[in-house]
């Protein structure tokens, strides 16, 4: 059972690529660069926590259970890329890419004029918050929705939008460093995930408490778990959205919060040093 479970419902190799990819890249980069435990620790629970939600049994039952399908994507969405993003692996997957590898193809790629103007258009604070927000909502529609469930394909890159959509909004949100080179300011870090929670709480509470059943599909393709009704998988999946993936941005912002604090305790450290460098300079003058 366990072992059925582990067999993707919609097998796709650009998928399994992709994570397969990550992961060695991570794992060969830990080894080349330090990089301390509990990093990598979150770094994997977020990473099999997308794979779980990618590339296993996760699928039919998303298909055939609406709260079930909400679960999934607050882990492709919420969950598990910022867990990978707390972990900060940039530098540990730069390590794991060979020095040649770097100087060759990536540094140039970064330097190509679509590269750059796509990275200034999708790193904007208010486009990327509007997107992350944004995507949630569409996707949720009931008319997009049902061509979504009957279309594996149109599934798939849902799932896909999700997963790169979230990564790259933990990054400009959970990003360790001063700015520059961050993209954001400390403050506008924690700001931006309460601005992009309003509308995922906002859609959870109406559907955690409407009469009326927005998905009927999940029961024209037959719900996996019987003895629940419609209205009561809907509200469950209104009350994921609503709270637990909130939480999600709120802990994020936390943990902006606390970043911020420690750039700010470096900041001060140094500012120390270099007044008592100046204070032991001027009595040497003088003596």
């Amino acid at each position: 059972m366990f072992l059925n479970w582990l067999l993707p419902w919609y097998p796709s190799w650009p998928m399994a690529l992709f994570l397969a990819l990550g992961a060695g890249l991570y794992l060969r980069g830990s080894r080349r660069r330090r990089t301390p435990v509990w990093r990598q620790a979150l770094f994997w629970v977020g990473w099999v926590s997308l794979w779980q939600a990618l590339q296993t049994q996760w699928d039919y039952f998303a298909e055939h259970q609406f709260f079930v399908h909400m679960l999934q994507q607050t882990v492709l969405h919420d969950l598990g890329p910022m867990l990978v993003i707390a972990a900060w692996p940039g530098p540990t997957w730069r390590a794991g890419l060979p020095a040649r590898w770097r100087r060759r193809w990536l540094v140039p790629m970064r330097r190509l004029p679509p590269v750059r103007w796509s990275a200034a258009l999708l790193l904007n604070p208010w486009i990327a918050v509007v997107i992350f927000s944004g995507l949630v909502v569409f996707w949720l529609v009931p008319k997009v929705h049902v061509g979504v469930m009957l279309n594996t394909d149109l599934y798939q890159f849902m799932n896909w939008t999700m997963v790169f959509d979230g990564l790259l909004f933990w990054w400009l949100v959970l990003d360790p460093r001063a700015s520059p080179p961050a993209h954001l300011r400390p403050g506008l870090r924690i700001f931006l995930p309460v601005v992009g929670m309003l509308p995922q709480m906002l859609l959870g509470a109406v559907l955690a408490l409407n009469s009326t059943d927005w998905y009927p599909i999940y029961t024209l393709c037959g719900r996996a778990i019987s003895g629940l009704s419609a209205l009561s998988d809907q509200h469950i999946g209104g009350l994921i959205l609503w709270m637990p993936a909130s939480a999600i941005n709120v802990v994020a912002s936390i943990v902006a919060m606390r970043r911020w604090m420690h750039l700010s305790e470096r900041r001060a450290a140094a500012t120390a040093r270099r007044a008592d460098a100046a204070a032991s300079a001027l009595a040497a003058g003088r003596a």
